[in-house]
């Protein structure tokens, strides 16, 4: 993370943000994808070293946002000493002008009058408040800005960000924008809708080979198939929901990137033929959203016995659930290996991705 110097920071280093318990997810991804080093992993947070700043950025898929870094520290006090402190690193830290030479290589400059929007985050117990945070960001910020930029509360052009989680903080330039975590593909929604990050996240462990087939039994809008459309679009994935409106809006949004079967079905009689898909991804319903917790074990060993039925002898399954507890009982019942298991928070409660491998 950066220190004080007397002179302004090199740039060149990013940081993203991602749903907190796929941080080594995103990071694997940034290795592979962008040859970067990594140099910090946190919670929701991954701090790297790109070859360069570039559009490339913006190609992830588990991050919901990417940054410029600008300044960070673990050197907060949780006093009011800070507010002083993170105006003279807003003001002295950076490179400026090099920061927004940067900002518009991949954010080109808009027609008219460009917009920039403060926001400021802070989690934990300090001496100080939010709005006092905000305060000492947007001083240190003064005479750095261009004097054409026009200063918004929202739907704003540029985003500097100030984010504040115990001792720590980072500040950053926004590179992405609400494209990256909501998807363009994504014209249609139904409550609950997997996030797309989550999604991807999946995809991505589950390791399916190049010309592998991909089943998502209960894939409600088809986020997870579009995951894995959209980073091959050519893929073999199939799909289906007892929902007719959710396969409707699974149509409208495959759509747009690649081409998908899908069926309705019952996801405890699948009509597929034994030994013959390689990997299977899939969010089936929480115990809530069935509305008797007591539902949620007999649904689990059913639907677990029939992609076990489906799965080809080396194939893996990636589940979402919450009640991981059931779901390790059905696998249990199958033989199923568990080779990993993420737990994150979705819908306001902890949930679990796991991975298993057939017996």
């Amino acid at each position: 993370m950066a220190r004080r110097t007397a002179e302004p920071r090199r740039l060149g280093a990013c940081y993203a943000l991602t749903v907190p318990g796929l941080e080594h997810v995103a990071a694997q991804e940034i290795e592979e994808t962008l040859s970067a080093e990594i140099k910090r992993v946190a919670a929701g947070l991954i701090v790297f070293r790109p070859p360069e700043i570039s559009r490339d950025l913006l190609s992830l898929r588990t991050v919901e946002d990417v940054f410029l870094l600008l300044w960070g520290t673990d050197r907060l006090t949780y006093r009011a000493e800070d507010l002083d402190l993170i105006r003279r690193w807003t003001a002295r830290e950076p490179d400026w002008p090099e920061a927004l030479r940067l900002l518009q290589k991949i954010r080109p400059r808009p027609k008219g009058r460009p917009t920039v929007h403060l926001v400021t985050q802070m989690r934990g117990e300090h001496g100080y408040r939010r709005a006092d945070a905000a305060k000492a960001f947007a001083k240190g910020l003064a005479g750095k800005l261009p004097e054409t930029w026009w200063l918004v509360d929202e739907n704003a052009d540029y985003e500097i960000w100030l984010t504040i989680d115990g001792s720590s903080a980072v500040c950053g330039l926004r590179l992405s924008d609400r494209t990256m975590r909501h998807r363009e593909y994504k014209q249609e929604h139904l409550p609950a809708s997997l996030r797309p990050v989550v999604a991807a996240a999946m995809v991505r462990l589950a390791r399916i080979p190049y010309h592998g087939s991909l089943l998502d039994p209960m894939c409600g809008t088809g986020t997870i198939l579009a995951e894995r459309l959209s980073v091959q679009p050519r893929a073999f994935v199939l799909g289906g929901d007892l929902d007719y409106t959710a396969l409707l809006a699974a149509l409208a949004n495959l759509k747009h990137v690649g081409k998908a079967f899908l069926a309705r079905w019952d996801a405890r009689r699948l009509p597929i033929r034994d030994a013959c898909i390689d990997r299977i991804a899939c969010n089936p319903p929480f115990g809530i959203q069935l509305g008797d917790p007591f539902e949620i074990a007999d649904l689990y060993r059913s639907i677990v016995r029939e992609m076990d039925r489906v799965l080809v002898p080396d194939g893996k399954a990636v589940l979402l659930v919450s009640d991981v507890s059931a779901l390790e009982a059905a696998a249990k019942l199958v033989r199923w290996k568990r080779q990993d298991r993420l737990r994150i928070r979705l819908l306001g409660q902890p949930s679990y991705i796991t991975v298993w491998s057939k017996a």
